[in-house]
């Protein structure tokens, strides 16, 4: 059974730096698509970034150039690295894996997605 477990939230200043790391259990699709989603209260889940099981990213507009997405195949670990983190970027981050479909489509939509984690928190405080 799928199972994905992120880990690495904190609290941290303005301009500071956290490495969010997603442990996915049982997840053996050969082709597949994983990824980083983020949610404030009363807002939709929104993408940060998706990387597919041949190392294409992409990243939302609000995060390229800061964060990086990044995985270990060896270690079935996913990572979002996020430098230079505003207040904006205080959300609960989320990774989220595909059900093994992955030609035609769009690893930025969240209904692509067939399996997800609990969440980790990030705060950012200014």
């Amino acid at each position: 059974q799928v199972k994905l477990v992120e880990s690495g939230g904190d609290s941290v200043q303005a301009g500071g730096s956290l490495r969010l790391s997603c442990l996915m259990h049982e997840y053996t699709y050969s082709t597949y698509f994983v990824g980083w989603f983020r949610q404030v209260p009363g807002r939709e889940r929104e993408v940060v970034a998706s990387i597919t099981y041949l190392n294409r990213t992409r990243y939302a507009d609000s995060v390229t150039g800061r964060f990086t997405i990044s995985k270990d195949d060896a270690k079935a670990t996913l990572y979002l690295q996020m430098n230079s983190l505003k207040p904006e970027d205080t959300a609960v981050y989320y990774c989220a894996g595909s059900s093994g479909r992955v030609w035609g489509v769009n690893t930025l939509d969240r209904d692509a997605y067939a399996y997800w984690g609990q969440g980790t928190q990030v705060t950012v405080s200014s």
